[in-house]
């Protein structure tokens, strides 16, 4: 049985209306802020395949269209009506949870006896225990560190909550009542659920339901061929790093090479550095999971955005993902800050499909998204933990559009958190909270400018976590000539005396009245700065974006008395050296650091055992980056000291 268009197309919005009418009911009944006001949740509809077929465009988390559910399904054995499975193992669940944070949970739709589709959500809850308030750590060098693991379980069995389970739920965690009030939450949106589709069962039978659950991923798939058919065959390579793993100060490479051909597209991550001992490992399983394809997705439903919105989008993708890799690693590694490296996955997938599609796809957007944390001691000698707020910057510049300033197209659609509601729920006083001026890249179309944030502690002995800042020393890459974004920046007691400026913090200490601000990076740039409108330039000095200097220094538009002086701003221009869309820092190591010397070395590592990749790869960079000088590659090296490091590095790969 096939449907006809008519009715795929009404059974199409009506399931996908469930789908968002869970997301709701999840929203709406949820207890954390991360729940309530930052929407760090989704919901879907799973068929038979444990892949969804529904799944909400307007609320909610809308990367994870590309989950499976079917490993966790068939490791709990036979289900039966008002089972409810619930995860959180990266591992056991072969990739559905990518950190033990993010709660997942099945419910089996019946009707009639049989199972005819599946429900499922999750959440990030607020702390699952582990080494420190909110079980998020760059630092945890193995996911034992990082909370309780819950297996496949049953949560739920026959509409009854299994009191063992929740007894270990309730003695894992430093906030409890709060993990409880948002797993109920989730109960009730799995029951809403289960009665919309009942309806829709009701009103076009159980067999048109199900077909339609194929058929519309069949039309995804139809959709998202048509689309990769339009970018031109080839291979396509780029890569990018994150600042360091967070334990040393080496830059952890991702490298791409994405394939078209004839609708489809190969992404193969050979060359991309072995898993760190930190977490910032991505746990994809090899799969096409939806960290490593997001960009694809974003692609599809902006070239058509009729496509629907399920797994059948990723039918054309095919995926290399070298096992021990950074998007592949070995259990038990770490897997925390899993989104730190997701987000410069899609920078790398941006760039690489950059490279095919130059007017269509945007320079580097922000490159980072940061929940900042605080926990505060409650007086009972435990702490309250609550998300302040999910910091990101700009979205980068395009083809005749500048990027956006204060949100990022990257792989998060989190919300902000009103800044009445962060006050009400913790002792904390927000300062600020605003754009960043002369953040964003310079371009014939500017990017988006990042974001601060400047909160003052109310408390003693207050506890701040940023979990995920990137960007502070390679900076959001600019495209077709244009300028990179400001790298980031976290700032104890700003402009105040004991001022200090920090890299990235694990738990940082601060006491009543310190101030603690994070300046987030802002996006790249797209095009010649010297041929942006100097009317454009002008407005964006009035409104705050750029300042004065920085137009002169970065465009070279000169304002004087508030209007453009249009014959300096020619002599400026025409003196206007273009500069490397990356930023002097990447250039530098990447004048070492080639991208066609990496690509070998990581494969030979990647092949190693896994308690050598690591001290194998410290020692061979060690010996290169010993004939650079301190600070490299912030600071430069003359050209003795960079052909010495080339020669080192060169010989202790060959020696591998």
């Amino acid at each position: 049985m096939k449907l006809d268009s008519v009715t795929l197309a009404i059974l199409g919005n009506k399931l996908a209306a469930v789908s968002e009418e869970m997301c709701l009911t999840l929203q709406r009944t949820g207890r954390t802020l991360y729940v309530k006001e930052t929407a760090d949740f989704a919901c879907a509809l799973a068929g038979l395949d444990g892949r969804f077929f529904a799944y909400p465009r307007s609320i909610g988390v809308s990367g994870f269209v590309g989950l499976e559910c079917l490993p966790t399904i068939a490791a709990v054995g036979p289900l039966e009506p008002g089972d409810v499975i619930l995860t959180n193992d990266p591992y056991r669940s072969e990739g559905l949870s990518t950190h033990l944070p993010d709660l997942h949970m099945i419910e089996p739709y019946f009707h009639e006896g049989r199972i005819v589709a599946y429900g499922w959500c999750f959440v990030h809850c607020s702390d699952v225990g582990g080494r420190v308030p909110s079980s998020i750590s760059p630092v945890n060098t193995e996911i034992f560190q990082e909370g309780l693991r819950i297996p496949p379980v049953k949560l739920m069995r026959r509409g009854e909550m299994v009191p063992e389970v929740r007894l270990f739920l309730d003695a894992n965690s430093r906030t409890p009542e709060a993990n409880m009030g948002d797993i109920r939450a989730m109960l009730a949106a799995l029951a809403a659920g289960r009665r919309r589709l009942e309806q829709t069962i009701g009103q076009h039978g159980a067999e048109a339901v199900c077909v339609a659950a194929t058929d519309l991923m069949s039309y995804a798939a139809q959709k998202a061929r048509a689309v990769l058919r339009r970018v031109p065959d080839g291979t396509y390579r780029f890569s990018d790093y994150l600042d360091d793993d967070a334990a040393t100060q080496l830059p952890v490479r991702i490298a791409l090479a994405a394939t078209f051909a004839d609708g489809t597209v190969h992404l193969d991550f050979t060359g991309t550095d072995p898993q760190v001992a930190t977490a910032m490992n991505i746990p994809s399983r090899g799969r096409p999971h939806a960290w490593l394809t997001l960009r694809v997705l974003a692609l599809v439903n902006t070239l058509d955005p009729t496509t629907p919105l399920n797994a059948g989008l990723l039918e054309p993708v095919r995926i290399t993902a070298p096992e021990g890799s950074l998007v592949n690693p070995q259990e038990p590694a770490a897997t925390g800050v899993r989104h730190a490296a997701a987000i410069r996955v899609n920078d790398v997938l941006n760039g690489a499909f950059g490279l095919a599609l130059p007017q269509v796809m945007p320079a580097a957007s922000s490159g980072t998204v940061i929940p900042v944390v605080m926990a505060e001691p409650d007086g009972r000698g435990g702490r309250r933990v609550q998300v302040i707020e999910p910091m990101i910057g700009g979205t980068g510049a395009r083809s005749g559009r500048d990027g956006v300033d204060g949100r990022d197209s990257g792989i998060s659609n989190l919300a902000n958190n009103p800044v009445e509601t962060v006050e009400a729920e913790l002792g904390v006083e927000i300062i600020s909270y605003a754009l960043r001026p002369d953040s964003g890249g310079a371009g014939r179309w500017r990017g988006g400018c990042g974001m601060e944030l400047t909160f003052r502690a109310l408390t003693d002995d207050t506890n701040v976590l940023g979990r995920g800042m990137e960007r502070l020393l390679f900076r959001p890459w600019g495209s077709n000539g244009g300028r990179p974004g400001a790298p980031g920046e976290l700032i104890v007691n700003r402009g105040l005396s004991g001022e200090r400026r920090l890299g990235k913090i694990d738990v940082l200490t601060i006491n009543a009245g310190d101030t603690v601000s994070f300046l987030t990076p802002g996006a790249g740039g797209w095009g010649d700065p010297a041929e942006r409108d100097t009317g454009a330039v002008l407005h964006d000095v009035r409104n705050g974006f750029v300042s004065a200097e920085a137009a002169v220094r970065d465009y070279g538009v000169v304002i004087h008395g508030g209007t453009v002086d249009e014959a300096e701003t020619r002599l400026r221009r025409a003196t206007m050296q273009p500069a490397g869309g990356h930023g002097p820092e990447r250039e530098r190591w990447d004048s070492v650091f080639t991208p066609e010397l990496m690509d070998r070395l990581n494969a030979r590592l990647v092949a190693l055992p896994g308690s050598a990749r690591q001290r194998r790869r410290r020692d061979i960079l060690a010996q290169a980056l010993c004939a650079l000088p301190d600070g490299f590659p912030r600071s430069g090296a003359d050209d003795d000291a960079l052909r010495s490091a080339r020669d080192r590095l060169a010989a202790a790969a060959a020696a591998l």
